[in-house]
């Protein structure tokens, strides 16, 4: 985690940015449930266990901060809650979702669309830079109980 902290660290400074302890404190958090797609009210609850003095606005801002700077994702899974989740290093189109109505789980899947992709580059001549998919349904576990 302190080696994700410091890359972190070093993108924040490169645009001008410290990385406060309440920053610090966001990110751990995020690094901490990774998996976990929180909402901020969710991270706010988490950060304030370890920096008891945070506001909720404060959470808001460095949330915005991190989704401006590409940091992390700013994701809308229909809930009426923006969710967050960190970029990809590794690749640079987002992973979709599947999302279950029942249990409100979310299930990460590979990106499927490569090739739908360069088709729309190829046909439209559009250059697609990003994508997002959620698939909504029932997981197996609410499939069985219905």
């Amino acid at each position: 985690m302190q080696e994700r902290l410091n890359q972190i660290k070093e993108q924040l400074h490169s645009k001008s940015f410290k990385l406060t302890p309440q920053r610090e404190a966001t990110l751990k958090v995020l690094l901490e449930n990774e998996e976990a797609h929180l909402s901020a009210e969710e991270i706010f609850m988490l950060v304030k266990q370890k920096a008891p003095d945070i506001g909720l606005a404060t959470v808001y801002r460095t949330l915005d901060l991190l989704s401006d700077l590409k940091i992390i994702e700013k994701l809308n899974f229909g809930d009426g809650m923006a969710r967050y989740e960190f970029r990809s290093e590794e690749h640079p189109h987002h992973h979709h979702h599947l999302i279950c109505l029942k249990c409100n789980r979310f299930y990460e899947i590979e990106d499927l669309l490569d090739s739908l992709e360069e088709k729309v580059e190829r046909e439209h001549k559009f250059k697609v830079v990003d994508h997002r998919v959620s698939f909504l349904g029932y997981c197996e576990n609410c499939r069985e109980d219905s």
